[in-house]
């Protein structure tokens, strides 16, 4: 999917199924989905329930959730580069336009609770594992993990679990304890599917061999996908032709971008994928990988 315009349509599609999971399956049992939209789940029921403010067809948590991502974005775009902020714009915007306006069942449409979890988790963890997939986020907690884990070397996982911990305990003392079990169970399911779907800190390590020299293939890798390159000169065994080895590290969702780069611009190149491999010190590692 090299295509910009796929590559959106596809994540688009993906917040779709996952806002359906959501209003569908979740909503009508009274469950929270975690993270920054599970908060405003709840500040949309303490002002249901204290202020009787109360909107018609959708959900009043997306209108919230996209002011809460307001100052995150601007973070973002601060921090995680222009093209960064607005592939997360787009996807707040269509998350929140999406948990707003579908429609929320009055009773639930699968009565028990723990199947609605299960297919809720299932497809809430699918559809956002492919906008993820489509290197797109929908904001919240990920761009603020992101961004703790460049300057404090807090991983996004332990701030979102943190960040749960602190918000489930809240639902303890607001609603009743088997509310706070049935939607630890759902954000369960569905953490568990977008694991399978999207790894984000999975890293590959490429060498690219070419005997001519193209600058324009290093520079793509800087400047469009935002990756350093070392390369060194070598000589090949059977020939002993010159050759340029390349070698850039990368997460395996960014190897389509450059496989589809080497060939169009040195057909003549091959390259090796050793996935697997283990990083660390300097290495920016992106929402999107």
């Amino acid at each position: 999917m090299h295509n910009r315009w796929l590559r959106l349509l596809v994540a688009l599609c993906g917040a779709v199924v996952a806002s359906l999971a959501v209003n569908i399956f979740i909503v009508p049992h009274g469950f929270y989905t975690g993270g920054l939209l599970g908060l405003c789940q709840v500040i949309r029921t303490l002002l249901q329930d204290g202020l009787g403010v109360v909107m018609s067809g959708g959900d009043l948590a997306g209108v919230l959730y996209f002011l809460a991502n307001i100052p995150i974005l601007l973070l973002a775009f601060k921090s995680l580069g222009k093209e960064m902020a607005v592939n997360t714009l787009i996807c707040t915007l269509a998350y929140s336009l999406f948990y707003a306006m579908i429609p929320v069942p009055e009773s639930p449409v699968i009565y028990d609770k723990l199947t609605s979890c299960l297919l809720g988790g299932i497809l809430g963890g699918v559809g956002n594992g492919i906008v993820l997939t489509c290197g797109y986020s929908g904001g919240g907690l990920d761009v603020v993990g992101l961004y703790l884990s460049k300057k404090r070397g807090f991983t996004v996982g332990k701030f979102n679990l943190s960040f749960n911990f602190f918000l489930y305990g809240a639902c303890l003392l607001l609603f009743r304890p088997t509310i706070v079990i049935y939607s630890v169970i759902y954000n369960f399911f569905s953490a568990m599917v977008l694991d399978r779907m999207h790894q984000q800190n999975i890293t590959v390590q490429v060498l690219i061999f070419t005997k001519d020299e193209h600058p324009e293939l290093p520079q793509f890798i800087m400047k469009r996908m935002g990756r350093g390159v070392t390369y060194w000169e070598g000589h090949g065994g059977y020939t002993g032709d010159e050759i340029r080895v390349l070698c850039v590290c990368l997460s395996k969702y960014e190897i389509e971008d450059l496989r589809h780069a080497v060939h169009e611009i040195d057909p003549h190149a091959f390259f090796i994928i050793n996935q697997g491999v283990t990083v660390d010190g300097n290495f920016v590692k992106k929402l999107n990988g």
